[in-house]
């Protein structure tokens, strides 16, 4: 069995008018990151994934979840 890691980024994101860019250097990462997160492509680490939740003021269970 293998899961997936789905999340909501790209909505939070948007909800807050920010751009890959700007949610990246908030964050301390590249808009690359961001956007490979967002795809599903990269897994993050649990810090990327609280620096992601902190920055977008949702709980990190708000954003990820098992697919």
């Amino acid at each position: 069995m293998t899961d997936t890691l789905l999340n909501t980024l790209k909505d939070e994101r948007d909800r807050l008018g920010l751009t890959q860019a700007a949610l990246a250097e908030m964050i301390g990462v590249s808009r690359k990151t961001i956007n490979t997160v967002e795809n599903g492509v990269f897994v993050p680490s649990t810090i990327l994934a609280l620096k992601l939740a902190a920055a977008l003021d949702r709980p990190v269970e708000s954003l990820f979840r098992l697919g």
